[in-house]
């Protein structure tokens, strides 16, 4: 039952109804998701397991053109290019959210992006036929823009779809089909399956039939309702958009509260990031995004895997079975991730993330430990296989999903794109750092790599628990009011209590008094 609360008439009830998950609230979620996020995890892993044959085709290539074998070094360069090249794609896809999604929406941008996807994928799957390995190159760069692009509109615009009863466990599909894009991803690339020197340009190329399924689908759902009351000022086609998405005609509840965001933030109109940044009203959400975003990526995500085959051919697994276990492990990054999405609404974004980066810190220390010592003591080669895994769940249900949802939830619309620009931004200038620099890390640290990791998932830790607030089953203007008391600003009084007053045809046209000079 979803009615207006009887007992107070002409007032709008305060206690927002427990919302269900519906058909086409479902289906928007998975096709988003599927059609841009699962990319996402395919292309970070998909040039793992082919890329002994990849770089071969260079070495031949190279020859065809130039009677020579190409020299180690410049082959070593194209392949750090080759793969240094998707999250420098990354970031510049991450600075072009803002434009995008204000000026095409959240779905008109989501449809816009599967072209730079569907372009890279024919170009990367006809590369062996041309002879050419530079448009190799080039494509991890425009599938690079998809991804920053399609990591940053997906969880908002799925954020902004959602009732706040279950905003967190729909914000954590996206990265659970980023897990299973990788997962896809190392099952296809098997040696049994596309992994070898005939299958690997498919491999490559299969990567634009998720887009190309979206294209073809999202069309026939709403775009976000926010985006079209608070910035197209269409009140009609949102309401038609939420009781689509309900399943129910009674949103006036919800379209009160789009009214009232849209109120408080009359007088900031869309800010930009250098506005964002310097802006004292979102100082601390601002500040927590940065730190939750390098957390997420500084805290040895990639060195685990990197460093995950070594530690179990150390435990006695043969070479060839590998591969299968590192499937093993993206199975269970899988299934974590899939357990988040349950827990989150009864647990809370705070704890997950405080749990998450307390098992990888914790897990970071033992396993310096750990392989430091599996030379002399046997068994310590199954505790860094334990140890791994541990990481890999830490960092399933609290690290990975949760900051992009933080980000949704603790901004209001004015500011969420260009937040949204800022934490992407972050996310992958971080991935291509610690791609850059793990290397020549490893080389000079060996396994105390680890305590450096160790130190920055404690660091977050810390941060998290002392200024990140709980935002479970919370309006996005009851979240701006917590954080309005940390960054010791007034909020507009009159939107606290408009909760309470009378509801007005001519709401909309009242331009509320900004008693806060910092709002």
């Amino acid at each position: 039952h979803h009615p207006n609360d009887p007992s107070i008439p002409g007032k709008i009830a305060c206690v927002f109804p427990l919302q269900r998950l519906t058909i086409p609230l479902a289906l928007v979620t998975l096709i988003s998701a599927f059609g841009s996020s699962f990319q996402y995890g395919y292309n970070v892993s998909v040039i793992n397991s082919p890329a002994p044959y990849m770089q071969d085709f260079y070495n031949q290539t190279y020859i065809n053109r130039h009677g020579v074998p190409m020299d180690a070094s410049f082959q070593t360069l194209l392949w750090s290019l080759t793969v240094s090249m998707y999250p420098l794609g990354g970031f510049f896809g991450s600075l072009m959210v803002g434009p995008l999604v204000n000026n095409c929406g959240r779905k008109g941008t989501l449809l816009i992006n599967n072209l730079f996807s569907i372009v890279a994928a024919v170009l990367m799957g006809t590369s062996e036929i041309a002879k050419t390995f530079e448009v190799i190159i080039i494509s991890r760069v425009i599938m690079g823009i998809y991804a920053g692009l399609a990591s940053n509109v997906v969880p908002m615009f799925l954020g902004e779809l959602s009732p706040r009863n279950l905003r967190g466990a729909i914000g954590i599909v996206p990265q659970l089909f980023i897990t299973l894009g990788i997962l896809v991803a190392q099952i296809l690339g098997l040696t049994s399956i596309l992994g070898h020197v005939e299958g690997w340009p498919l491999l490559l190329g299969l990567t634009g039939i998720p887009s190309a399924f979206q294209l073809l689908t999202l069309p026939f759902f709403p775009e976000s309702p926010r985006y079209l009351l608070i910035q197209k000022g269409d009140e009609d086609q949102a309401r038609q958009a939420l009781q689509r998405l309900r399943g129910w005609d009674d949103v006036d509840d919800e379209i009160e509260e789009m009214r009232q965001e849209d109120k408080s933030e009359k007088e900031e109109g869309h800010l930009s990031v250098f506005t964002l940044c310097t802006f004292r009203g979102l100082r601390w959400q601002l500040i927590s995004i940065v730190v939750m975003m390098m957390g997420q990526q500084l805290s040895g995500i990639n060195a685990v895997f990197y460093y995950a085959d070594r530690i179990f051919l150390s435990a006695g697994v043969e070479t060839d079975n590998v591969q299968y276990v590192t499937v093993s492990i993206g199975a269970i990054n899988v299934l974590m991730t899939f357990l988040a999405v349950f827990i989150v609404e009864s647990l809370g974004r705070r704890i997950l993330l405080l749990a998450g980066f307390g098992l990888c810190c914790g897990s970071c220390a033992v396993l310096t430990l750990a392989l430091n010592l599996q030379n002399t003591v046997s068994w310590m080669s199954y505790l860094s296989i334990v140890c791994v895994i541990i990481y890999i769940i830490g960092h399933a249900i609290g690290a990975s999903p949760i900051p992009f949802v933080m980000i949704t939830e603790m901004f209001l619309q004015s500011s969420r794109p260009a937040a949204f620009m800022v934490g992407g931004s972050v996310h992958w200038l971080c991935n291509f750092t610690v791609g850059l620099v793990f290397l020549y890390m490893e080389a000079g640290l060996g396994a105390y790599s680890f305590l450096i990791f160790c130190g920055i998932c404690l660091a977050t830790m810390i941060y998290i628990f002392f200024i990140v607030p709980e935002t479970k089953n919370k309006t996005f203007m009851e979240i701006n009011r917590i954080m309005a008391k940390r960054n010791k600003v007034e909020i507009q009084t009159d939107v606290e209590q408009m909760m309470d007053l009378q509801t007005v045809p001519s709401v909309k046209a009242d331009k509320p008094e900004v008693l806060g000079s910092d709002l």
